[in-house]
């Protein structure tokens, strides 16, 4: 089940919960009942290895050799 993130622009927070991906695109209420937006999760937007250089690629493409494009 994945992980999303949501932002209430009401108490100026951000709250994580795990859903269906089924019930992503459906309403979800902060904890006081206001209503919120998903919002992109900094986690999982990009390839970039947790504690390595700025730049450092854990994979992926361009090209780390974990595609098809003959890098």
């Amino acid at each position: 089940m994945p992980l999303y993130e949501y932002y209430c622009p009401t108490c100026r927070e951000t709250f994580e919960l795990l859903r269906p991906m089924r019930a992503a695109a459906k309403a979800v209420p902060c904890a006081k009942g206001h209503k919120t937006e998903r919002v992109m999760s900094l986690v999982a937007s990009g390839p970039w290895q947790s504690g390595g250089a700025a730049g450092e690629m854990a994979g992926g493409c361009a090209c780390g050799g974990s595609c098809s494009c003959g890098g």
